[in-house]
């Protein structure tokens, strides 16, 4: 009998328990890093019954080239990365893990927030370098409370986030999502506006929770910046190329922006010398995490316990479950199935 083989790209990203169950199955599991190229993922997968993908572009030449693939599980959310037309055209299912980490990202965008609200990052790397500071300009923070919260995108996150900033943090929560109604929004505790730079003009923080495709792609740029208040904070945990990163750059240097909590990058992974945005890691009002914010314990462990539910169905011949409401997923017709609730 023909070993059954999965390739999981991004290796980098430790899935022990993920990796162990399919090799458990008696798979031949095929582990690729970050920064394979195309090429070398068409050998990969040429054989392979089940890709597994994370950040790893998964290119319509990949998925030609994959004559036995019964499906790409995407270990994550975001599907951009996909060329889910290439997919659909060869009946290929594609299906990703919503629900894993709402609530973890959503906690990991407000400890930005948080972090720079109270500039914890300056004041802790001052307290390193000279022992203690004292009372002063570079040190007054500012409340939460009291404050308003604009939430680009109000999805699971979104509504996550927009419980901890307003039932956790008495801020005032808007929200502009066109797929999201006012009596969603009022749901969640949150104020529908329908104009981005008119709200974007009422916040003192603004933190984006949409996901990335044609209509997203560069959304806060050069007007949204000029739109926002003078020394508003900018939060992006969803995916870099929402942000038009030389436009947030020219507003950093400018002083328009406050600061920024950035998580997520149109290129990653960053480096210090020759990237766009190197000159990132030399502002004080500026928090960079490495695309980590999904990296809990918890949050890992329910992603790769269904990431295995996934792949079972895929094995088995049955239609995989698409849990999530993008209709990138939800117009697939072929080898899938969606919640009957």
């Amino acid at each position: 009998m023909a070993t059954i083989k999965a390739v999981r790209t991004d290796a980098e990203l430790e899935c022990p328990l993920l990796d162990a169950g399919l090799r458990a199955r008696n798979l031949e599991l095929v582990l690729v890093p970050d920064g394979i190229t195309e090429a070398q993922l068409v050998r990969e997968v040429q054989d392979a019954a089940i890709l597994l993908m994370c950040y790893t572009p998964v290119t319509a030449r990949v998925i030609e080239s994959a004559t036995r693939l019964r499906g790409i599980v995407k270990y994550g959310v975001g599907i951009d990365a996909i060329d889910i037309d290439a997919a659909r055209s060869r009946g290929v299912p594609v299906v990703n893990i919503p629900e894993y980490a709402e609530r973890t990202v959503a906690e990991g965008a407000f400890t930005l927030l948080l972090a720079l609200a109270k500039k914890l990052a300056s004041m802790h790397a001052a307290m390193r370098r000279d022992g203690w500071v004292w009372p002063g300009a570079p040190w007054l923070a500012t409340d939460i409370a009291g404050k308003t919260v604009g939430l680009v995108g109000v999805g699971r996150i979104g509504r996550s986030m927009a419980q901890m900033a307003g039932a956790g943090f008495q801020a005032r929560v808007l929200g502009f999502d066109p797929n999201m109604s006012a009596s969603q929004m009022r749901a969640a505790g949150v104020e529908k506006r329908d104009d981005l730079h008119a709200m974007l003009a009422e916040c003192d923080f603004v933190s984006i929770h949409c996901v990335l495709n044609d209509s997203t792609r560069g959304l806060i740029g050069a007007p949204e910046f000029a739109r926002m208040k003078p020394g508003a904070i900018l939060i992006n945990v969803s995916r870099g190329a929402i942000v038009d990163e030389g436009a947030l750059l020219y507003a950093l240097r400018e002083g328009r922006l406050g600061g920024a909590g950035l998580d997520v990058f149109a290129t990653e992974p960053l480096n210090k010398t020759v990237h766009p945005l190197a000159p990132l890691f030399e502002m004080d009002n500026v928090i960079l995490t490495p695309h980590l914010t999904l990296f809990t314990r918890e949050a890992m462990q329910r992603l790769e316990e269904e990431a295995l539910q996934r792949c079972d169905e895929l094995l088995s011949g049955q239609p995989v479950l698409v849990k999530s409401r993008d209709p990138r997923l939800t117009a697939q017709e072929k080898g899938v199935r969606f919640p009957t609730t």
